[in-house]
């Protein structure tokens, strides 16, 4: 079938239209961070019984699951809320840039893994107000998680990219962990 004329003009302007939204965009950037997250849990049999002081000074606390069952990592069901800051470095007293804030819900019948959902909100100089979010399933028993980043706000407008999560310690006794946070972004 032949294109008409008209068919043709329309073609080429809509073409032109294209061209010109695209270079109106800009060239992506590429962004790559390291930042740490720590997080302050509370005790693994958690229910919904359990009195207040255990998540007083909590970061990331199950908000509900399965009635009966404890709260846990590996129960099928269980949904977590997290508010856990991020520093720049190691040491939970170095520099605060932001926090991960978001949940995470226990997606697996068998425990092995959970789905995040999260945004990392900046808060020092350099990208404060801007965001970076996060989502994808976070497999429980691996050394290092990938999950996607699905946009973000501000500087990181547009943005898509992964994140690592690494659990680099761990202190069971006082329910504390810090997870080495690599994350690589393009946007405009």
């Amino acid at each position: 079938m032949a294109l008409t004329r008209a068919s043709k003009v329309c073609l080429l302007l809509l073409m032109t239209m294209f061209i010109f939204s695209s270079a109106e965009v800009g060239q992506l950037k590429e962004t790559n961070m390291t930042f740490y997250l720590h997080e302050w849990s509370v005790d693994l049999n958690f229910t919904a019984v359990t009195t207040a002081t255990n998540v007083t000074n909590a970061t990331a606390i199950p908000v509900t699951g399965i009635p009966g069952f404890p709260w846990t990592l590996t129960t099928f069901g269980t949904m977590f809320c997290a508010d856990d800051p991020i520093t720049v470095g190691f040491d939970k007293t170095s520099a605060q840039i932001g926090r991960a804030q978001g949940i995470f819900v226990t997606s697996a019948l068998d425990g092995s893994s959970t789905h995040v959902s999260a945004s990392i909100v900046f808060t020092n100089a350099t990208y404060n107000g801007s965001t970076i979010e996060i989502q994808g399933a976070s497999h429980n028993y691996q050394s290092v998680n990938e999950v996607a980043v699905v946009g973000g706000t501000g500087i990181f407008r547009y943005a898509r990219g992964y994140a690592t999560f690494q659990t680099v310690y761990q202190n069971k006794a006082n329910w504390y962990a810090v997870a080495k946070c690599n994350v690589t972004v393009l946007h405009y």
